[in-house]
């Protein structure tokens, strides 16, 4: 595996009311993270389709049945304006009203789209089913569930993507506060060794899964928690926000406006982030930064599976 020279941005849209969206587009793929799309970000998403050179949204992701990331209405507008050709939705039973009505939107869409969408329930049979993974690719990966619980809360069901695809990773992790999840997964050497932005699950919420332990694995170069202006959760948790700044991870929300992220110079490793001032293309700071995966790719093949030798044997 070398380096790709892949244009490749991602956004996080400050929302008017509590809830989450993003979007992440690897050079050809443009795809919309939770189905929130009002007033308040169907602008940012417009002007982000633009400059990402296309005129729809290619792929759907849901992590979450819960409203604040999947409102029927802002589904239905999503799928009525951009029929988009891929769907994943959340693998879970929805035990809300507005749970069950988002599901019969999709199944319908479904139905009236026959073979030209792919729509896609995230069970763990699904995943299983999947072909495992490779270290440093740019394959998208989708982590979890890999059970359904049952019996704790519904957000442990969370789908959990780690997007790779472009030349910048993002990892995903919806609404998971299970402190065992958030173990498994910090031992993936995909996600502990490329993570370069992190969206922070649950919006920031101090619920166990981001834990000390984690955030020393992983140690994502950008973090990112979404909240909207009023932020009655206050999110982030300050317990998280000392977390992130021990161990000198840079954390940004969308309390105050987009926060977008882009490929730079090549394409293959350099990216910057703004953080814009709510409402406007005004920038309140801007940083610089060069991808994990990148930084290993950028040696030649045979120092490449060498090193990937030396960590596949481990400490004697």
């Amino acid at each position: 595996m070398t380096i790709k020279n892949k244009p490749t941005r991602f956004r996080a849209y400050k929302l008017d009311s509590a809830g989450s969206s993003f979007s992440y587009f690897n050079g050809s793929t443009f795809t919309l993270i939770e189905a929130r799309y009002n007033e308040s970000n169907k602008k940012s998403i417009q002007q982000e389709l633009e400059l990402c050179k296309v005129d729809t949204i290619h792929n759907l992701h849901i992590t979450s049945w819960d409203i604040d990331h999947c409102s029927p209405k802002q589904l239905e507008k999503i799928l009525t304006d951009f029929n988009p050709n891929k769907i994943e939705y959340p693998g879970y039973t929805p035990h809300t009203d507005c749970g069950k009505e988002s599901l019969n939107i999709i199944q319908k869409y479904e139905t009236r789209r026959k073979q030209n969408s792919k729509v896609i329930c995230v069970t763990p049979k699904y995943i299983s089913s999947l072909d495992n993974a490779t270290n440093y690719g740019y394959r998208d990966i989708l982590h979890h569930p890999t059970f359904i619980d049952n019996e704790g809360p519904s957000n442990n069901n969370s789908t959990v993507k780690h997007f790779r695809s472009g030349s910048f990773n993002v990892l995903s992790l919806g609404d998971i506060e299970c402190t065992n999840i958030a173990s498994g997964l910090r031992r993936l050497r995909t996600i502990n060794k490329e993570t370069d932005v992190m969206i922070l699950a649950h919006h920031g919420a101090n619920n166990g899964f981001t834990t000390s332990a984690f955030i020393k694995k992983v140690r994502p170069t950008v973090a990112i928690a979404s909240a909207d202006y009023a932020n009655q959760f206050k999110h982030p948790k300050q317990e998280i926000r000392d977390l992130l700044h021990k161990q000198n991870i840079k954390l940004f929300t969308t309390k105050t406006g987009d926060i977008v992220i882009f490929s730079t110079g090549k394409h293959d490793g350099n990216y910057t982030l703004l953080n814009l001032k709510s409402g406007s293309t005004e920038v309140s700071s801007k940083h610089h930064f060069y991808a994990r995966k990148s930084d290993f790719l950028k040696n030649n093949n045979d120092t490449i599976r060498a090193k990937i030798k030396r960590r596949n044997l481990g400490p004697k």
